[in-house]
This record gives C-alpha cells, sequence and structure tokens, in this order.
C-alpha cells in the first residue's frame, strides 16, 4: 500500500532504497552473462560437431585413397606378371625359330618335319617346339602351305566325334578344302593330310596311324 504524508508543504512516498535498486542491476546482468554462457556453449557444442564430421570425412577419403592405391599396385603388378610372361614366351618361341627351317606367313611361323610319324606323334613333336599343327583360318594359307608341294598332316580330326571335325585348339571346321569325294573313310579314317597339292581343293582324311610328314604353327599375332 503506498502511503503519503503531507506536511510543510511536503509530500514523501514508500521509493525504493538505492541497495535495492543496485540489486537487481546484479540480478539482471547476472541473468544476461548465464544466457550468454549458454549461447557459447551450444555454438561450441556446435564446431565440436563440424569438427568431428570434418575429421570423419578426411579419414574416410584417406582409407579410400590408400584402398584405391592398393587397387592400384595390384593392377599394376598383374599387368608387370602378364607381360613378363608374354616376354618368356617369345623367347621360348624365338628359342625355337634359330634352331632353322622355320617360315613366315601373316602372323605365324611354320616348320615342315623332316621325318614322318603318325598323326599324334607329330602333333607331339610341334607341341615340344611350342606350336602345334597348322589350323588353316583362310584360303590364302591354304595357298600357302600348298607351296611346299609336300603330304603333310594338319591340325584337324574328328577322333572324338565321328563326322565332327575339329581343329587342334577345339575351335569346329567352318572352311574346308576337301579332295572331291573327300572325307569318304569313315570310323578308319579320322585324321587328316594335305595330300593334293596341285590343287586347292587338297585335304584327304586317312588313318591316324599313318606315317606321313607334318606341318607345325607357331602364331606370334593372335
Amino acid at each position: 500500500m503506498k502511503m503519503v504524508y503531507q506536511g510543510e508543504d511536503r509530500v514523501y512516498g514508500n521509493v525504493p532504497h538505492a541497495s535495492a535498486r543496485s540489486e537487481d542491476r546484479k540480478v539482471a546482468a547476472a541473468e544476461a552473462g548465464i544466457k550468454q554462457y549458454r549461447l557459447a556453449v551450444v555454438i561450441l557444442g556446435i564446431l565440436c560437431v563440424i569438427q568431428a564430421a570434418v575429421i570423419i570425412f578426411l579419414l574416410h577419403s584417406l582409407l579410400s585413397e590408400r584402398r584405391e592405391s592398393k587397387r592400384t599396385n595390384f593392377d599394376v603388378e598383374a599387368g608387370f606378371n602378364n607381360l613378363t610372361e608374354e616376354r618368356d614366351d617369345l623367347k621360348m618361341k624365338l628359342n625355337n625359330l634359330a634352331q632353322g627351317r622355320w617360315e613366315y606367313f601373316s602372323g605365324s611361323f611354320y616348320h615342315i618335319s623332316s621325318i614322318e610319324k603318325p598323326w599324334q606323334g607329330s602333333r607331339d613333336d610341334c607341341l615340344e617346339k611350342g606350336a602345334d599343327l597348322v589350323i588353316i583360318n583362310s584360303k590364302e594359307e591354304e595357298d600357302f602351305i600348298r607351296k611346299f608341294q609336300k603330304v603333310m598332316w594338319i591340325g584337324l580330326t574328328d577322333s572324338e566325334t565321328e563326322g565332327t571335325w575339329k581343329w587342334v585348339d577345339g575351335t569346329p571346321l567352318n572352311e574346308s578344302y576337301w579332295n572331291s569325294e573327300e572325307p569318304n573313310g569313315g570310323k578308319k579314317e579320322n585324321c587328316v593330310e594335305l595330300q593334293n597339292f596341285a590343287f586347292e581343293n587338297s585335304w584327304n582324311d586317312v588313318s591316324c596311324s599313318a606315317p606321313v610328314y607334318s606341318i607345325c604353327e607357331m602364331k606370334v599375332i593372335p
């Protein structure tokens, strides 16, 4: 309740004491300080979260780069090993060629045997040289082989399935140069020789046990 006293032309009321006003200011200042402190704590927390996110991102990037680096190193090592194998294979082929009697044509070297052998024995000799019995893929290759004017085994047989002719690499026969009325030997004649070399169609089926010269092919260009 507000009390007013009158007298001697003066008016007195309940006016707050100066010390009370000072306490109020201190409380207000303290509350402001607490709010600022809380705000600073929140901002610091946000900064910590951002810093943690940045660190996680950098670690993930670093690990990804390391994994990629390992993968790249593995690919390089595998490529180097492949090159080494190809080099060794080429070295073996060149060593064989150095022994003589090889002739080059269209990505392959060819070797004519000096001894007559059955078909499998002739193939074994070719394999020992790093080659195989010849696979004829074109008319040009057929003409090239005929020019040697020699009866020779080629790498064609139907030993696995009668009537199904396959080359020594397992591929089926697509382009053929059979002599007239060939093949005609049935189950008794399962291997093929180049016989009538004077003619384009020069192939003849014959018993695989017959002694015949042979021609090996060593591919240097796949």
